[in-house]
């Protein structure tokens, strides 16, 4: 079953090409959702996918930006269906703005 990460991410996250790696990352690993950057200068992530495949996703991001990552709040969402939602709520993964 699909679970949902959610994950702020802060530092020096943006103007480093962080959002279109996270989605290299993503497409690799078939994660599904999306990556902004905020006003506030942080980095917003929503990752949908096995719980195997988000693990893996939230070890090459953090191994790709160790040195860029200051803090990351990472908040493991209920499964979609559990949360009322149709399972797959994602397609695809995007760079949102």
């Amino acid at each position: 079953m699909k679970k949902q990460l959610h994950i702020y991410y802060s530092g020096r996250v943006q103007g480093i090409g962080f959002r279109y790696t996270i989605r290299e990352i993503a497409n690799s690993l078939k994660v599904c959702g999306w990556v902004k950057n905020l006003d506030d200068g942080r980095v917003e992530v929503l990752a949908e996918a096995e719980e195997g495949a988000l693990d893996n996703f939230l070890e090459q991001v953090n191994q790709h930006f160790s040195r860029y990552i200051r803090e990351a709040s990472t908040d493991w969402q209920m499964d979609s269906l559990s949360a009322g939602r149709k399972d797959g709520q994602f397609r695809d993964f995007q760079v949102t703005f």
